[in-house]
């Protein structure tokens, strides 16, 4: 038997909150682990109610959603986090990412659409609604110029590695391209994130795309 999900419910508006709970409960492979009214509740049942996935507003009293999910992963990388929002400013969406959320929907999403999600964020996939996934795509697909030195904290080694990392590389990838082992690549891969402050590689990717690096793979190591 398939193990079911068990799905955290933040959210401040008590309607809405009551319409996920109604939604959650309906599905026969999913679990309510509980609801928060507040991101410091939601920080606080992430840690005790072991959940898989959580349904996350992005305006709440107290903790923000974005740093409710930042205190969350960094707590547990494992849990999903879905933002759940009427906000789809570009702003907000690309803080809830480098925040280390796994995926963001309007909150007009159709009740098949919100389940859907739910699986794929306890699967481990990247879910963005339809309007969101197209702003995304065009932001990375868009050209940005880099800035001379945009990571200037990180080694000349570190940013070689980052830049790499925005191309998609594995550590693999990095290791035969730079002629370097792979537990210094990991080394390398660590620091770059504990500088950056990010808690994976896809939360450096959006950093350093944002800064215009990856965008031209043939540019630097061709």
């Amino acid at each position: 038997m398939t193990d079911r999900i068990r799905v955290l419910i933040a959210d401040d508006h008590p309607v809405f909150r009551d319409g996920l709970r109604a939604l959650v409960e309906s599905a026969p492979d999913l679990d309510l682990a509980g609801e928060a009214t507040t991101g410091a509740e939601a920080v606080d049942l992430a840690a005790t109610g072991r959940p898989a996935v959580i349904l996350m507003d992005l305006r709440m009293p107290d903790v923000s959603g974005i740093e409710a999910t930042r205190q969350i992963v960094a707590a547990d990388p494992t849990v999903g986090v879905l933002i759940v929002t009427m906000s789809e400013d570009d702003e907000s969406l690309f803080a809830a990412m480098r925040a280390g959320a796994r995926g963001y929907i309007p909150k007009d999403a159709e009740r098949a659409q919100i389940l859907s999600a739910i699986r794929a964020t306890a699967q481990g996939e990247a879910v963005f609604g339809a309007s969101i996934a197209r702003r995304v795509a065009d932001f990375f697909a868009a050209p940005r110029q880099p800035t001379a030195e945009p990571f200037p904290g990180l080694t000349e080694r570190e940013n070689e590695i980052l830049e790499l990392i925005a191309q998609g590389r594995s550590n693999g990838d990095i290791g035969g391209q730079l002629g370097i082992a792979s537990k210094t690549v990991r080394n390398h891969v660590a620091n770059v994130f504990n500088k950056l402050q990010v808690a994976d590689r896809s939360q450096a990717i959006v950093r350093a795309r944002e800064a215009g690096l990856g965008r031209d793979a043939s540019k630097r190591y061709g």
